[in-house]
């Protein structure tokens, strides 16, 4: 049987934790922590209620040092190698796709395979203490788990082929300035931000909070025409649902809104 890698929490009505425990190998990825990950995605998929979901890593050095280098280097051919990779940008893309908002709370290192994890999340918070990079090339390899692609959409391409070929971190703030990560936090108060904010959007009216990420979200792949022709329908769907006629009806009676989901 395997170690147990990854914890899942509910930390609040509609707020999961999700936490990778392999803090020995500065929570390194391998194929066993990946398949923790997804299942514990699935179980949060799985609870109607959830609205967002916190990804951090154990202990204080390293959200995710990036993928497990012993494992790779175990690889003997290509096809392994391309299913591996192919294993990564699977799971990551479901993040991506999924209707839960999903936040980065990156703790420490953030390299590799875990600033292709942190990429793939929607909200990035950082402590001051964090690093963020691509070192990859440092082993004569590029990144796998979709990290030429992302990296470029966030910071240009321009500083992402900086990155991914010299394999130099960035600091935190220089990630900020970067548009990398969102916020930056002492490291004593990331996961209260992180919290802070999880509440805040646990508590909007759960269509509209999917509707939003997708519009967004799929805003880097549509023509403006396609995406405002896709924010009207979802804006037209919503404003008659029975959430919409509640929040609007709500704000007329000066009340606290009673989401339901439908």
């Amino acid at each position: 049987m395997s170690d147990v890698w990854v914890t899942l929490e509910q930390v609040e009505a509609g707020v999961h934790r999700l936490r990778i425990e392999r803090e020995r190998a500065l929570n390194a990825l391998n194929a066993d922590v990946l398949d923790q990950i997804e299942a514990a995605l699935d179980r949060v998929e799985a609870d109607q209620s959830s609205r967002v979901l916190i990804v951090t890593g154990q202990g204080t050095k390293a959200f995710v040092a990036g993928a497990d280098i012993e494992a790779i280097s175990r690889v003997d051919n290509q096809a392994a190698a391309r299913a591996f990779a192919a294993r990564g940008q699977r799971l990551f893309q479901r993040f991506e796709e999924s209707s839960i908002i999903t936040i980065a709370a990156i703790n420490g290192y953030a390299l590799g395979g875990g600033l292709e994890l942190a990429m793939a999340l929607d909200l990035r918070i950082a402590a001051h203490s964090a690093r963020l990079g691509q070192p990859e090339i440092n082993l004569g390899i590029i990144p796998g788990f979709g990290g030429t692609q992302r990296l470029s959409r966030l910071v240009g391409p321009g500083q992402a082929l900086w990155m991914i070929s010299s394999g130099e971190p960035v600091t935190a703030e220089e990630a900020k300035a970067l548009g990398l990560v969102d916020m930056v936090v002492p490291a004593d108060t990331l996961m209260d931000e992180c919290l802070r904010r999880a509440h805040i959007l646990a508590e909007k009216a759960p269509l509209a909070l999917a509707a939003s990420k997708r519009l967004v979200m799929g805003s880097r792949d549509w023509t403006l025409e396609s995406g405002l022709n896709q924010e009207a329908e979802a804006f037209s769907r919503l404003a008659v649902s029975a959430d919409g006629r509640e929040g609007t009806q709500a704000f007329l009676e000066k009340r606290p809104p009673k989401f339901q989901g439908r």
